[in-house]
């Protein structure tokens, strides 16, 4: 490599760092967990500070989860860079994921702990390659990263459904969304939330979940149904038809309870409290 070259690579590799805030910080937070830890710094090194790209360190973090005997780690690194060249928005969709998990979960301190440490972005950066190879035709591949996925991390997202970026799946166990399924952008899923079908009918039979959603833990959501813009699923309910956008619902099964701001999204919000229509508000304000 001549001078000139090297240069050249320098200047790019400054770019990148400039333009890539995302993965400047998890570097700079990588760098810090090795002057706390310095016995972690194997690990750092080979999960965050070896790469250059934030793609490259994506693949490589999935292959070092999801290899095994009968796929090895090579092949998904390989895949993930057929994927991202295919299609560059899953590594923007995955800094988006960061964010979220970021700015939604109280838990999360650093940019950098998702990447390493939570199974929900994990799992759905699994779900965006096997999604990026199932419309690439590689339907075997995605459909043996699903597999690996639902045994890893407990989360069984068919590769087939379409998701937004923006998305937190906190905790992450037991999650379940089928082949039709849509998650629209900055949706928020707990745990063993699932969004399936009501039988054996072929063809479009998924949910459809808009934008800003919140899914409440163990809500199950089910059928070729809508829930609206902003709307909230409490924890625990079966939903069996059309949520609008802007309310609550709640029970078994599931009923409109009360409304939800757009102000601030409830999947940005994260409050799972009811909030009740203003005159049972009024009503219950007499009462006491």
């Amino acid at each position: 490599m001549t001078r000139a070259d090297r240069k050249t690579e320098k200047e790019a590799e400054a770019d990148v760092e400039r333009l890539d805030p995302v993965w400047r910080r998890i570097r700079e937070e990588a760098e810090e967990i090795i002057r706390n830890d310095p016995s972690l710094g194997g690990f750092i090194y080979a999960a965050v500070l070896n790469h250059r790209r934030f793609g490259q360190a994506i693949g490589h973090r999935l292959a070092m989860t999801l290899a095994n005997h009968d796929i090895n780690a090579e092949l998904i690194i390989q895949a993930y860079a057929d994927a991202l060249a295919a299609d560059p928005g899953i590594g923007q969709a995955a800094r988006a994921d960061i964010l979220a998990v970021y700015e939604r979960d109280p838990a999360c301190e650093r940019y950098i702990e998702p990447f390493l440490y939570f199974k929900g972005f994990q799992a759905l950066q699994a779900h965006r390659l096997a999604h990026a190879l199932w419309n690439m035709g590689r339907k075997d591949f995605a459909l043996f990263l699903q597999s690996r996925a639902s045994q890893v991390f407990s989360v069984d997202i068919h590769p087939a459904a379409r998701i937004g970026k923006g998305i937190m799946i906190d905790h992450a166990h037991a999650i379940v969304i089928g082949e039709t399924a849509v998650v629209e952008d900055n949706v928020s899923i707990l745990q063993d939330v699932t969004l399936g079908g009501t039988g054996k009918e072929d063809g479009d039979r998924h949910p459809k979940i808009r934008e800003g959603v919140l899914l409440g833990a163990g809500c199950k959501v089910l059928g070729n149904i809508e829930v609206g813009r902003c709307a909230k699923v409490a924890a625990g309910s079966v939903v069996l038809k059309d949520v609008p956008p802007r309310r609550t619902v709640a029970g078994v099964p599931a009923r409109i309870v009360g409304y939800a701001e757009c102000d601030e999204a409830p999947a940005r919000a994260m409050n799972h409290r009811i909030e009740l229509p203003e005159d049972e508000k009024g009503a219950r304000d007499q009462a006491k």
